[in-house]
């Protein structure tokens, strides 16, 4: 199996790389009501490529906890630092309340690593979601956590809290992890987490991601996707590397639309759910959170259904 073709870092970004700039009104309603609220988005931080697409079809991610991680990972943009135990004890309301008003049919939250904070932010989170639930009980929710240095006892709160999607990323293939990732996180952790929320709930749908073009063999990614089905990972996603600023990771390879359509070939006969594969692609991506949403929607269909034939008489 090839990747297609592979262009060195060095190389302008290619064609396929670029997009459109954003906009429409859902998208500006979005944007105008987070900077209103104040709330802090992954599109916007990250800058995402995908952002005009999710928030004008009604996705939004969320980043709880505040804007500063306690880790360094050398893929990430997002501001390192330590926050010294600050943290917003009404978040959880003021973002149940403004999802509420948005308009969204599916919501991502996701989080800064809070390794300053006694449970790593663990009910901050799981709080979040039960409040969203409460206010809205049709909305899917999708969360993107932490590893919460692969404590059971942290984990466990999350999927009590029962949100539809539980993803964590493992980010990178295993030997690359070192290298990408920081110090406190891991490959093998990761996916102790993932396994965790499958055997706290097996009816939890799970998720991870694997960015390309970080010096990866093609051997390792496919033992990574064993690695990820082994802990009954549910979905996976494939997305190209970019670097944020000159003092990340540098790109080692461009891998073409064609290689990650092979990928997700690959994936797909592996036995995976959903997989999202392509250069643009992020863990949280519009097309896969349509696709999840039809597959919850008729789980709960099922469920009701179940439940009004067992309570006839």
């Amino acid at each position: 199996m090839s990747d297609g073709p592979v262009i060195p870092g060095k190389t302008p970004k290619p064609g396929w790389l670029k997009v459109r700039a954003p906009g429409g009104e859902n998208y500006n309603r979005i944007k105008d009501m987070a900077a209103e609220l104040k709330l802090a988005t992954v599109c916007q931080e990250a800058r995402c490529p995908n952002i005009g697409e999710c928030w004008g079809g009604g996705t939004a991610t969320f980043m709880l906890m505040g804007e500063v991680c306690t880790r360094g990972c050398r893929f990430c943009n997002v501001k390192t630092g330590n926050p010294k135990g600050k943290i917003d004890e009404q978040e959880p309301e003021k973002i149940g309340w403004a999802i509420a008003q948005m308009g969204l049919e599916y919501v991502v939250l996701t989080s800064v690593d809070r390794d300053d904070l006694p449970d790593q932010g663990s009910s901050h989170f799981a709080r979040t979601i039960e409040v969203i639930k409460d206010n809205d009980p049709k909305l899917i929710v999708e969360v993107l956590t932490p590893d919460f240095r692969g404590r059971r006892d942290l984990v466990e709160p999350l999927v009590r809290a029962k949100p539809d999607v539980f993803a964590h990323n493992i980010e990178t293939v295993e030997s690359q992890t070192k290298r990408v990732r920081d110090p406190r996180a891991g490959y093998r952790q990761s996916l102790d987490v993932l396994r965790m929320v499958k055997e706290i709930d097996p009816t939890r749908y799970t998720k991870s991601s694997l960015m390309l073009g970080l010096g990866e063999t093609e051997g390792e990614v496919l033992q990574a996707l064993r690695d990820l089905r082994a802990v009954g990972c549910d979905v996976v996603t494939f997305g190209q590397y970019l670097q944020p600023t000159r003092r990340h990771l540098k790109v080692e390879a461009f891998v073409a639309p064609e290689g990650f359509q092979e990928w997700q070939r690959v994936a797909e006969g592996m036995g995976f759910l959903y997989v999202a594969s392509g250069p643009l692609v992020r863990s949280s991506y519009r097309a896969g959170e349509f696709f999840m949403k039809g597959v919850i929607e008729k789980r709960r269909l099922e469920e009701r259904e179940a439940g009004e034939r067992s309570a006839a008489p």
